[in-house]
């Protein structure tokens, strides 16, 4: 008995191991889900099953890939890390403060990342995201500051990296403030170096060169609605940068350098602020929208199976979300009559009105409702939920609206409660606005995959793609 057990375990470990591609990864994808923890993760499964009516999960591509690992996210000095300090200890395999990027502890010693690892072993090289270009987790890949607010600073460290390849919404700050000002913009130093800066898909598709060096961002116009980040899935038109575009066009950028391989840092960095909003439907479309990035990853990993590596990991869990609160069931089923984000809505309302003025009325209120949130229609609401939307549209009107301040946007009373209300039919709850010290998930395929299997600290995911790369020794 015990000698057919231990054959029985041989047999599936070595099952297990040929899952796992063959070589050295000269290709390698890093994905990063801001927020994106176990639950993140698995809400948005079970919203997909929910949508075929049934209990249980479908599969995201990414959660199919045969290496699985959890990961620790403290930083140097907080037990609940930053986006800063775990994404340099992401990118540089080494802790610090909360604020800080790329440098350690002190605040002052730069720390190389596995960007520039790659880059100094000859590989092409880039950093990518749904949101500023110069926010927290894609500059831990190539800026070395001490606050991750210095985005003047944090450009020029873009520029000086000389990566091949970025893209994001835009830069946060393309202007420095007072000696800095005589610089000039950001846009016109990255064309002194020799950059070409995209805005939008056509414009990079006018613009790609072999061999030359891009920047992609939206476009202008997005620009001026909205520069901190793309839209959210959710609220997207057909006009909008998207991530998986965008990972196409790194692919191609980095495929034409014609050098030793590449390496892309891809960011769903918009996971996280629909997690500081507390809004689960937006944050499932947002974790969806990854997966579409990935899976422009993994039709390249198709082709180069022996030579790509894949790994999608997340900084840090954001909200503390749970799947259940109180009974035992679940409705995930609810969000998908969401049609808006709460941010989106609060500003929809807001238009709405103003543009009613006086005329505004709780039946204007509730037909709106309606459309965008499925009430009454599709979702039933009991008469306690009913009277706290009325009272939230009174106090409206009476000037006395209570609205919500996540970290990155202002939410209106209305919104707010609507979330609330939503939230309490699908049994979905949340422990705060902020960051938790929860595990992350890490998924990997393709070359060098087995090392990411297990329990670790997040600063060995760095290290672990160096070692199988051979980019660090």
């Amino acid at each position: 008995m015990f000698t057919r057990r231990i054959t029985s375990f041989i047999l599936s470990f070595a099952i297990a191991l040929s899952l796992f591609a063959q070589g050295t990864p000269k290709y390698v994808f890093y994905f990063i889900g801001d927020g994106m923890g176990v639950n993140q993760v698995n809400g948005t499964e079970t919203y997909l099953a929910a949508l075929e009516g049934r209990i249980g999960v479908k599969p995201l591509l990414f959660t199919s890939f045969p290496a699985v690992g959890l990961a620790t996210t403290f930083s140097a000095t907080n037990g609940v890390t930053d986006s800063a300090a775990a994404g340099t200890a992401l990118a540089t395999g080494e802790k610090t403060k909360n604020g800080a990027i790329g440098v350690l502890a002190d605040q002052k010693t730069p720390a190389s990342s596995v960007a520039t690892w790659a880059k100094d072993a000859g590989a092409a090289v880039g950093v990518a995201t749904s949101v500023s270009v110069d926010h927290a987790t894609p500059a831990a890949f190539y800026a070395h500051v001490g606050g991750r607010n210095s985005y003047y600073t944090i450009g020029k460290h873009l520029i000086e990296a000389n990566f091949d390849f970025y893209a994001g919404s835009d830069f946060m700050e393309p202007v420095g403030s007072g000696d800095l000002q005589k610089e000039g913009t950001l846009y016109a130093q990255c064309e002194d170096a020799g950059y070409r800066i995209a805005r939008g898909v056509k414009d990079f598709d006018k613009k790609f060169k072999k061999g030359k060096k891009m920047i992609l961002f939206q476009t202008e116009e997005a620009s001026k609605t909205l520069r901190k980040c793309l839209q959210y899935a959710i609220d997207r038109k057909a006009e909008d940068l998207t991530l998986a575009q965008i990972t196409e066009a790194g692919i191609k950028t980095l495929a034409a350098q014609r050098k030793d391989g590449f390496f892309l840092m891809i960011e769903g960095g918009k996971i996280d602020w629909a997690c500081h909003s507390n809004d689960a439907a937006t944050v499932f479309h947002e974790v969806i929208d990854m997966d579409q990035a990935i899976k422009v990853a993994y039709e390249f990993y198709k082709q180069h199976p022996d030579e790509t590596l894949i790994v999608v990991t997340a900084d840090h869990e954001t909200g503390g979300i749970a799947l259940g609160r109180g009974p035992y069931e679940l409705h995930t089923d609810v969000f998908q009559y969401q049609k808006i984000s709460v941010d989106m809505y609060s500003s929809h309302l807001e238009g709405l009105i103003k543009s009613q003025g006086s005329a505004i009325t709780w039946d204007i209120i509730e037909a709106d409702l309606k459309a965008n949130w499925g009430f009454w229609d599709k979702v039933q609401l009991n008469e306690h939920q009913t009277a706290r939307l009325k009272r939230a549209f009174d106090k409206v009107v009476a000037g006395k609206e209570n609205g919500e301040q996540s970290l990155y946007s202002q939410l209106g009373g209305i919104a707010t409660e609507a979330r609330n209300v939503l939230h309490e039919i699908a049994l979905v709850g949340w422990q705060s606005g902020g960051h938790s010290n929860g595990y992350v998930p890490v998924f990997a395929i393709g070359a060098g995959a087995e090392e990411f299997v297990g329990k670790y600290d997040n600063t060995e995911i760095p290290k672990r793609i160096g070692k199988v790369t051979g980019w660090k020794k």
